[in-house]
C-alpha cells in the first residue's frame, strides 16, 4: 500500500530529525565531554579553575576585583583594571559602560544618587586615585586636579560665535573652586544640579590643562574592558604598582618584577593583541614566595 505523499514527507522529517537529535543533541556533546577528561584538557573544560591550600579561588579566564570589604584596593595585591560587570567582574553581568569619547559632561542632579558621571569624569577619578595608590603622577588631560572632567559650558552672544558672556564648569559643584578663574575674560562660575547647559545652548569646551602627554597610569588603569571579565592588565600598569607590592610584603622590588616578567604573556601568534599579565596568577604567586606579614 502507497502512502500518501504529505504522510511520507512528513514521516522523512521525523526520521531525520531524530537521527539529528541522536547525532547533534547525545553522540556530539558526550564525544566533547570525553574530549574535555583527556590529560592536558581536563583543567581548561573545567574552567581554568585556580586554587590556593586546596581551596578554588578562581579562573585564569576571569578577572576579579582585590579589595576589602569597604571596596577600597588591598595594597599588598596587584590590582585589576576597572570592570563594568554588575558590580564589578560579575559573569552573570558581563557587560561594557556603553559610554564613549563624547561622554564629557557629568549630569548632576540635587540627589547625589541620581548623579551620573562621565566617562571623562570616571577616567579622571580613576587615574588620580590609582596614580595616589601607587606614588606616581595621576594627572591626565582634560582632567581637573580634584578629579573630574575639565570641561566649560561657553555661551557666546551669537551661539556659536560672538563674544563670551557666561562660562560655567560643568562638572565642578559648590562648594568648590572652579578649575579656571576666568575664560577670555569671563569669570568662571561652578554648576547647578539640574541644570542643562548643553539644552540652554551653550558650547561644551573641554580644557586640556598642564598635565603630561603621556600619563604615568596607562589607559588599562582608568578603562573597563568589553567584557567586564578581562583577567588580565597591561605590563605597563603592573610595573607601576611594584614598589607597592614590595614594601607591602617586604619584598626586594626585583624580586616582584621577576614574577610579573613570568606571568606576562605575548601576542597570541607572536602578533595579535598586546602583551598581557594575569593578575590573579600573579597575586597567587606572590603569596606563595612572599606571604603578607
Amino acid at each position: 500500500m502507497r502512502l500518501p505523499s504529505w504522510l511520507s514527507q512528513h514521516l522523512a522529517a521525523l526520521r531525520a530529525l531524530l537521527v539529528f537529535t541522536v547525532l547533534l543533541g547525545l553522540a556530539y556533546p558526550l564525544a566533547l565531554v570525553g574530549a574535555g577528561t583527556l590529560p592536558g584538557l581536563s583543567g581548561k573544560a573545567d574552567g581554568s579553575l585556580l586554587t590556593a591550600n586546596g581551596t578554588t579561588v578562581g579562573s585564569a579566564l576571569l578577572g576579579q576585583s582585590f579589595t576589602d570589604a569597604d571596596g577600597n584596593p588591598v595594597p599588598r595585591y596587584f590590582q585589576s583594571r576597572p570592570s563594568a560587570a554588575g558590580d564589578g567582574y560579575d559573569p552573570t553581568a558581563t557587560a561594557a559602560s556603553n559610554l564613549g569619547p563624547e561622554s564629557v559632561v557629568d549630569t548632576i542632579a540635587t540627589d547625589p544618587q541620581e548623579s551620573t558621571p562621565s566617562l571623562l569624569t570616571q577616567v579622571c577619578a580613576r587615574s588620580r586615585a590609582v596614580g595616589e595608590l601607587n606614588g606616581v603622577d595621576g594627572r591626565r588631560p582634560y582632567c581637573t586636579t580634584d578629579g573630574v572632567g575639565a570641561v566649560l559650558a561657553v555661551f557666546r552672544a551669537g551661539g556659536l560665535t560672538g563674544q563670551v558672556t557666561r562660562v560655567v564648569s560643568v562638572n565642578q559643584i559648590a562648594p568648590g573652586t572652579p578649575f579656571v578663574t576666568t575664560y577670555e575674560g569671563v569669570p568662571v562660575t561652578l554648576a547647578q544640579p539640574g541644570e542643562d547647559y548643553v539644552a540652554a545652548g551653550a558650547l561644551v569646551t573641554p580644557v586640556r590643562g598642564d598635565a603630561p602627554a603621556e600619563p604615568a597610569v596607562p589607559a588599562d588603569a582608568v578603562t573597563a574592558s568589553g567584557s567586564g571579565l578581562d583577567p588580565h592588565i597591561s605590563p605597563a600598569y603592573a610595573q607601576i604598582q611594584v614598589a607597592r607590592v614590595a614594601r607591602e610584603r617586604g619584598a626586594d622590588p626585583a624580586e616582584v618584577r621577576r614574577l610579573v616578567a613570568e606571568h606576562t604573556t605575548g601576542r597570541a601568534f607572536g602578533f595579535m593583541g598586546e602583551p598581557g599579565v594575569n593578575v590573579l596568577k600573579l597575586n597567587l604567586a606572590l603569596d606563595e614566595e612572599f606571604p603578607a606579614r
